[in-house]
């Protein structure tokens, strides 16, 4: 016990730095996906049937695939095949490269949610934006797009919930997250070995961020309830 007392400073600073990483991927992850999502959505969606045919391919594959694999194929394809290292070598390169494997990925499945929710809004309400004169650029602003709001925020929050554990992930290719920042203890990291409690604190770091996330995503769908 004393002996754990004494490591506490050194493994905390150490998940500190991890659970920054995590944090970043989390946050640019949403900065990316989010809009880059509501494209994909008007491309699944497009009347210019080669384009949404491509684009709905493109969403199967990545919904289709483990992210897990996503992330090495982005990573490591580049160098052992093309023989171009774009993503360049540290870990800024490897946030680099996970920072697009997730974007990329959450980006589809929130097209799928963007779709869902687009379709959802009676057609009547668009004939009777044009009947009043509204353009279809006016129509989707003023009238799609805040119904669309409201229906998308309970699953948006179920994956963004999920964002928050699949970071981790991003330990296949040694980007040096919190979970491999508590594994380091196990191996043998800043003169400790062989000790898997700090993988507990991991847990709680977890746990805390998706607790504050709920409560959060919480109210703003209950800010949201206007159209009930």
């Amino acid at each position: 016990m004393e002996l754990m007392l004494e490591q506490m400073p050194i493994v905390i600073r150490s998940l500190n730095v991890g659970f920054l990483q995590t944090l970043k991927l989390f946050a640019v992850t949403l900065l990316g996906a989010v809009p880059l999502g509501l494209v994909i959505a008007f491309g699944s969606m497009s009347r210019f049937r080669p384009l949404a045919y491509v684009t709905k391919i493109i969403v199967w594959i990545i919904r289709g695939t483990p992210l897990m694999i996503q992330l090495l194929i982005i990573y490591y394809f580049p160098g052992l095949v093309l023989k171009n290292p774009i993503w360049g070598g540290g870990e800024a390169g490897r946030f680099l490269a996970a920072s697009v494997s997730f974007i990329f990925n959450y980006a589809c499945y929130f097209s799928e949610i963007y779709r869902g929710g687009i379709q959802s809004v009676p057609v009547g309400q668009e004939e009777a934006g044009l009947v009043l004169g509204m353009t279809r650029s006016q129509i989707f602003f003023k009238v799609t797009l805040l119904q669309m709001i409201k229906r998308i925020v309970p699953p948006m929050s179920n994956e963004i919930i999920t964002l928050v554990k699949d970071t981790s992930l991003a330990r296949i290719i040694a980007l040096q997250e919190i979970i491999w920042a508590g594994q380091a203890f196990m191996k043998g990291s800043q003169g400790i070995s062989g000790a898997i409690w700090p993988l507990f604190f991991t847990a709680v770091y977890y746990l805390i961020f998706s607790g504050i996330l709920t409560v959060l995503l919480g109210r703003l769908e209950k800010k949201l309830d206007y159209f009930r």
